[in-house]
């Protein structure tokens, strides 16, 4: 049966502390960075994709464990595991799935663990039930429960629904983080391949005060004089 001490130990076997120094300058973990303070045993994102799959049986109270480790690699693992099962669970239990990772939004606190679990979880179990938990956490003082905010909508564009997407984005325009800025802009470029109408009617409202880095990558597809418009502020 898996356990906790087992999947401690392969980490222990896979750490590489080559890539564990390129990946703590990568996730800006100085003093004063977004990851100030996280450690890194330089594990590929898919070495841990067959650990979260081998150890998909780890209770909750281990994933909890895991989940609040100062290792990076072990949090990201942890919520590959609690999308597995998710995946698998019925309904009920993706409530209490939903409800733990509300819950421990404190752990998931780097960009790539938001992106890989926020539209999986949050975005999933939201589709057809009220959305007003993402507004609430996209006017957090909190970084990383406003990316969650805007990245969990991926779900809901890939499935052709907007407006969430856009009121998160509009809450969050005059954000001041770079990366609450990418996250907008990401959002917006993921809407408007499915509805370049939806994409610009929004950026015709706003383009002329949104950040630049958002409105880069809201235009990243468009044709050069199109980008061109939008970049045109003054």
């Amino acid at each position: 049966m898996s356990s906790l001490k087992d999947i401690l130990n392969e980490f222990q076997n896979l750490k590489n502390p080559e890539k564990a120094q390129i990946l703590s300058r990568f996730f800006k973990t100085g003093k004063g960075q977004y990851g100030e303070g996280d450690i890194f045993l330089g594990i590929k994102v898919p070495e841990q994709r067959k650990l979260a799959k081998k150890y998909s049986g780890l209770s909750i109270k281990d994933i909890e464990a895991l989940l609040k480790s100062g290792i990076h690699e072990q949090r990201l693992t942890a919520l590959l595991i609690l999308i597995i099962k998710y995946k698998k669970d019925d309904s009920s239990e993706k409530q209490k799935i939903f409800d733990f990772y509300l819950k421990n939004t404190k752990f998931i606190n780097n960009w790539d663990l938001v992106d890989l679990s926020a539209p999986n979880i949050v975005g999933h179990f939201l589709f057809d039930k009220d959305k007003f938990i993402l507004i609430k956490l996209s006017k957090s003082s909190d970084l990383w429960k406003k990316r969650i905010a805007m990245v969990s909508t991926y779900f809901f564009i890939k499935n052709n629904q907007f407006d969430i997407t856009l009121a998160v984005a509009e809450n969050l325009l005059n954000d001041k983080h770079d990366l609450i800025h990418k996250a907008v802009g990401w959002m917006l470029r993921e809407t408007g391949k499915r509805s370049l109408l939806t994409e610009e009617k929004f950026l015709k409202k706003y383009y002329k005060n949104m950040p630049r880095t958002a409105l880069r990558y809201a235009i990243e597809k468009f044709p050069e004089h199109k980008r061109k418009f939008y970049l045109a502020k003054d």
